[in-house]
């Protein structure tokens, strides 16, 4: 690859890792080394080695996840419903492959199972060479079941089968033209809804509502059309360059009405430590929006 220079004269040689997060915004990483790159019959990965964010890896040209700052995503995704949940003991994870979503759940001591339903093998095959200080053996654990195959396909044999789970955590690549664009509709989304049983909930990112705000209110008015309690939330991620909606989806469980006090002691109680972002203060706050996004979500 030439060098090629952009604003103020930064060259962007081989060794810069550019990431465009819209046509026209993006960032790059300067010093980073591919690690491995290849393509699986449903996308391209690349693995990179960077010093800003340590190991991270991408699909079809899209970052997914680092070591320095997976934390922000995970802890969120899943503690958000499982803290608000009072014993949560079966949890499904679709997508998931890098393992952070499957650790952050075996935290919790109710957990007795997590199955996680990973299109892309290779996806789960790149997650252990490369990234340990993100799954940190979670796919070892005896209580995680990996299933390699379409999530929309087990969801539907599960509905039919009865199965029930307590926490649903949709850890999907983007709902573009990908695999996961139909994992984002209607009606997977209400057979979701079918299998949580009791107070269960479901979890899952909107994307950006500064640069994908169409997006993020198409996705909260979806998820408004299935369950009865939406609450989107919001926090940076470094990685993903922007303010970052996930949302948490439930017909009876509502993580906005837990107070910081009940969520901190609900961590002691389940001895959980060593969490790195989320506590009940962030837990409460997150919920809080700002006018533009009280009038992007109305």
């Amino acid at each position: 690859m030439s060098e090629q220079f952009g604003a103020g004269g930064v060259a962007f040689g081989p060794d810069t890792l550019v990431e465009q997060l819209d046509p026209r915004y993006g960032f790059y990483c300067r010093d980073a080394r591919l690690l491995e790159a290849g393509a699986s019959p449903y996308q391209r990965y690349e693995v990179w080695e960077t010093p800003t964010f340590g190991k991270l890896y991408r699909l079809d040209g899209s970052l997914m996840s680092a070591e320095r700052d997976e934390f922000l995503y995970h802890e969120n995704l899943v503690h958000v419903p499982a803290l608000s949940h009072a014993a949560p003991r079966r949890a499904l994870v679709v997508g998931g492959g890098d393992g952070g979503s499957a650790r952050e759940l075996l935290k919790h001591p109710s957990i007795e199972r997590v199955v996680v339903v990973e299109l892309d093998e290779q996806v789960v095959r790149v997650a252990r060479r490369h990234l340990g200080a993100i799954h940190q053996g979670a796919f070892d654990d005896p209580r995680v079941e990996l299933r390699i195959g379409d999530g929309l396909d087990y969801v539907r044999q599960a509905v039919v089968a009865g199965e029930g789970f307590d926490v649903i955590v949709l850890d999907l690549t983007e709902p573009n033209e990908g695999p996961a664009r139909a994992l984002y509709d209607p009606p997977f989304l209400a057979d979701c809804r079918t299998l949580l049983r009791g107070a269960g909930a479901l979890t899952l990112h909107l994307g950006s509502p500064w640069l994908q705000a169409e997006q993020v209110r198409a996705l909260v008015h979806r998820l408004r059309t299935v369950f009865a309690i939406v609450r989107p939330l919001f926090l940076f991620i470094p990685l993903y360059g922007s303010l970052w909606g996930l949302a948490c989806a439930s017909d009876r469980l509502d993580p906005r009405a837990q107070s910081p006090t009940s969520i901190d002691a609900e961590l002691a109680r389940r001895g959980i430590t060593g969490l790195r972002y989320y506590n009940g203060e962030v837990h409460a706050a997150q919920f809080a929006q700002p006018n533009f996004l009280r009038e992007l979500l109305a």
